[in-house]
């Protein structure tokens, strides 16, 4: 029962961090950037739908504010930031690394802003369901409906990603976007906004992740800054290139990690995301469904 419970815990946690990958993984293939933005965007989102739960009380008006927050987020950081970044700089290696180091910035400064204006105290709201776990005759589980609830979400979203990708327009516009942009603007194409689009997804998928963490831990300017890291490291372990990928690393480490804060030391939570990742890369640096070579199309 012990295993059993630590287990459905990592699933959980697994399950948030695989949508901060997916929405990595999203910006990474119809862009080629990483978005270490990502963290603030997410943050920014989820203060948005605190308001609405303090002046509502109501958990459900709040989620879809705060993913069309995100959405609108992540459209302007590519519409303002990262379209002028690339118009400007067209060659050169400077051209790879100018738009992840402009995501650096642009994270300290929506914390900066977000600071400003909510404070830096801690803020918390309650879970929309029960966070006591479940209970099986005179077993308690430390498994809750909010946690079922965080898996139905992580489910339903891969699912609705992975029909986007692979059986609309819309998907194979971001693929041939992200690949062969030039190509793609001669098959008429409309590439800018394309992209445009891919960040917005993004941004309200990091909205869902802010918005389904928070009940669990609380509200601050640097509150998801941990979940970005542990995104970024399953969507490598995943590979960058894969949105199920993107699922499995989440999975991967948050069973992991839950693992070893149960039967091993809490102190040793962190290293051990980073120790895995290391012998994901030593043994497949593409990641676990990631490819060695880039595609054509």
């Amino acid at each position: 029962m012990r295993l059993l419970s630590t287990l459905l815990i990592g699933i959980s946690s697994g399950s948030i961090y695989a949508l901060m990958a997916l929405a990595l993984v999203l910006v990474w293939r119809s862009t080629r950037v990483v978005n270490f933005a990502q963290a603030g965007q997410a943050i920014a989102s989820t203060y948005i739908g605190y308001v609405v739960i303090t002046h509502t009380n109501n958990y459900w008006l709040a989620l879809p504010v705060a993913i069309m927050a995100g959405a609108l987020i992540g459209a302007l950081s590519d519409i303002l930031l990262i379209r002028p970044l690339n118009k400007r700089i067209t060659s050169g290696p400077v051209k790879e690394i100018a738009p992840v180091i402009a995501t650096l910035g642009l994270l300290g400064l929506i914390r900066s802003l977000v600071g400003v204006i909510w404070g830096g105290d801690l803020k918390r709201y309650n879970a929309p369901v029960s966070i006591n776990g479940f209970t099986f005759g005179h077993t308690t589980i430390p498994f809750s409906r909010f946690n079922l609830l965080i898996v139905f979400t992580a489910v339903a979203v891969m699912a609705i990603f992975a029909f986007v990708f692979q059986r609309t327009g819309l998907g194979l516009a971001l693929r041939a976007s992200a690949f062969q942009p030039e190509i793609a603007r001669l098959a008429g194409v409309r590439v800018d906004l394309v992209r445009t689009v891919g960040w917005a997804i993004a941004g309200a998928t990091g909205a869902i992740a802010g918005v389904l963490i928070t009940p669990s831990t609380s509200l601050s300017p640097n509150s998801l800054d941990l979940l970005l890291v542990l995104g970024f490291v399953s969507a490598v372990i995943g590979g960058l290139e894969s949105l199920i990928g993107a699922a499995i690393g989440g999975a991967i480490l948050g069973i992991g990690l839950a693992l070893i804060l149960e039967y091993v030391s809490t102190s040793l939570a962190f290293p051990a995301a980073f120790i895995v990742l290391m012998l994901v890369l030593i043994i497949k640096p593409s990641g676990i469904l990631g490819s060695k070579a880039g595609r054509d199309a």
